[in-house]
C-alpha cells in the first residue's frame, strides 16, 4: 500500500481537570506521592492518523512552543510502542491543538496516550490496556489515565488509578495565559508537602454535602508568584467557586447544568480566554476506540478489509 493512499482516522484526546490535588509525602526516591481525582472531559485535541509502510513515524501540524517534532509527546508514544511491539509500520500524525500548553488541562499527556491507544488498534498490535498504561507512565505520570479512559481517583505518582463515578456536569474553564513549570513548581520551598492523606469518602462527602473541596496544594504558589492567575480567581470568584487544575494554571467552575455554566461565562469580563465544556462519563477516546473495533469487524465480515 502506498503510505500517501493509506486512509486517515480521526481520533479524540480530551482534556482532564484535577478536582483536588494534595501531595501527602514523598516516595524514598524523593518523588512526591499525590492525591487527586481526575475528571476527564467532552472536549480536547484532535488526532489524525494514517498509517505508513516505510516505518517512520511524521508529525504534522502546530507544535507547542519550544518542542520539535522528536520531542513531541505524540511522537514519542508512537516510536515507544513500535519498539515495544516490535513492528515495522510507522504512521503520519497530525495534531489538531486545542488545550493550551502549560496550563494543567493534559493536553500533552492526552496527545500521548491517544497515539498510544489508536495505533494499538491501526496496527493491530493489541497490547492491552494494561501494557499501554506501564508504557504512557514513562512519558508522564497523568499518561495512564487518558490510555484507561475512566474518570478515577489516583495516588502514587498518579499512576494508581481506582475508577469514580461522578454526576453529570458542565465548567467554564478559564487559560490565564501563564506556561507554569511543573519542576519549578515541585521545587517551591512554600509547597505544602506533608497533606493529611483523603480518602475517597472525604471526597464524595465534600461533594454531597457541598463543603469547600479538598483543594489544590499548588494554587496559593501560583495565585501568588503570578498576577494573571490571581485576576482570574478574583473573575471566577463572581460567578462561582474557582480552582485550578493540576500543575498547570487553568482555573474552572462547576457547573451542574449547561445554561449555568454559559451564563456565568457571558458574566465574565471581556479579554479572558474562557469556554465552557462538558464532564465526561467516559472517555471519548474509549468510545472512538470500540467505534473503531465495530467498523472493522463489519469490514472484515464483508471482505472490504480496512
Amino acid at each position: 500500500m502506498n503510505p500517501d493512499q493509506a486512509p486517515w482516522s480521526e481520533w479524540p484526546a480530551p482534556a482532564k481537570l484535577n478536582l483536588f490535588l494534595r501531595i501527602p509525602g514523598r516516595r524514598a526516591d524523593g518523588y512526591h506521592l499525590l492525591q487527586t481525582v481526575f475528571r476527564l472531559l467532552e472536549w480536547g485535541d484532535t488526532l489524525r492518523l494514517r498509517p505508513r509502510v516505510d516505518g517512520r513515524i511524521v508529525r504534522h501540524g502546530d507544535l507547542a512552543p519550544g518542542t520539535d517534532a522528536e520531542g513531541d509527546l505524540a511522537v514519542r508514544a508512537a516510536r515507544m510502542l513500535a519498539e515495544e511491539a516490535n513492528v515495522s509500520q510507522g504512521a503520519d500524525i497530525f495534531v489538531e491543538k486545542r488545550i493550551p500548553s502549560g496550563a494543567g488541562f493534559g493536553g500533552g499527556s492526552s496527545d500521548a496516550a491517544t497515539a498510544l491507544v489508536a495505533l494499538d488498534a491501526i496496527w493491530g498490535t493489541d497490547l492491552g490496556l494494561d501494557r499501554l498504561a506501564a508504557l504512557g507512565l514513562r512519558l508522564g505520570a497523568d499518561v495512564p489515565v487518558f490510555v484507561r479512559g475512566d474518570n478515577a481517583w489516583a495516588e502514587g505518582v498518579g499512576e494508581l488509578l481506582t475508577p469514580v463515578g461522578l454526576p453529570p456536569a458542565w465548567y467554564l474553564l478559564v487559560d490565564p495565559g501563564v506556561h507554569a513549570s511543573t519542576a519549578e513548581l515541585f521545587q517551591a520551598p512554600e509547597l505544602t508537602r506533608d497533606a493529611a492523606p483523603a480518602t475517597i469518602s472525604d471526597f464524595a462527602s465534600a461533594a454531597v454535602e457541598q463543603h469547600a473541596p479538598l483543594g489544590n496544594v499548588f494554587e496559593p504558589v501560583l495565585r501568588s508568584r503570578e498576577p494573571a492567575v490571581e485576576a482570574v480567581f478574583a473573575a471566577l470568584a463572581r460567578v462561582g467557586r474557582p480552582r485550578l487544575t493540576g500543575t498547570g494554571s487553568g482555573c474552572f467552575v462547576e457547573f451542574g447544568d449547561r445554561a449555568s455554566a454559559q451564563a456565568a461565562l457571558q458574566a465574565l469580563p471581556p479579554g479572558l480566554r474562557a469556554w465552557v465544556a462538558e464532564g465526561a462519563a467516559r472517555s471519548p477516546l474509549r468510545v472512538a476506540l470500540e467505534r473503531f473495533r465495530l467498523q472493522g469487524r463489519r469490514q472484515v465480515a464483508q471482505g472490504t478489509g480496512f
